[in-house]
């Protein structure tokens, strides 16, 4: 069995980041519009930008939350289509990854 214990805290860590991004972003979509209607535009764009990337964020926070119980488990490292070992490197540079580059 494979010490994850570096990975594990990276992934803490990048969680805490992701989990401050989003809430940074929730903050950003709850004030209150412009009256103007020139800048009421822009600030829709904006909002559509920030809510895509508040999308993907949660995205990203769900693939980390899910690694972190699989190294909690015993499951971590393991390609969930073929069942062989995930290659360290995969891991090191995807650290969510949940297939081996054969499945990828």
């Amino acid at each position: 069995m494979t010490d994850y214990d570096e990975i594990k805290s990276e992934l803490q860590a990048k969680l805490k980041q992701l989990v401050s991004r989003v809430e940074s972003i929730e903050a950003d979509l709850s004030e209150t519009p412009e009256d103007d209607w020139e800048e009421r535009a822009t600030e829709l764009e904006d909002e559509e930008v920030l809510s895509s990337v508040g999308n993907v964020t949660l995205e990203e926070i769900q693939q980390i939350k899910q690694a972190l119980h699989q190294i909690d488990n015993g499951t971590y490292g393991t390609c969930t289509r073929c069942g062989k070992d995930i290659p360290h490197g995969r891991l090191e540079a995807l650290p969510y990854a949940v297939t081996c580059t054969q499945c990828a």
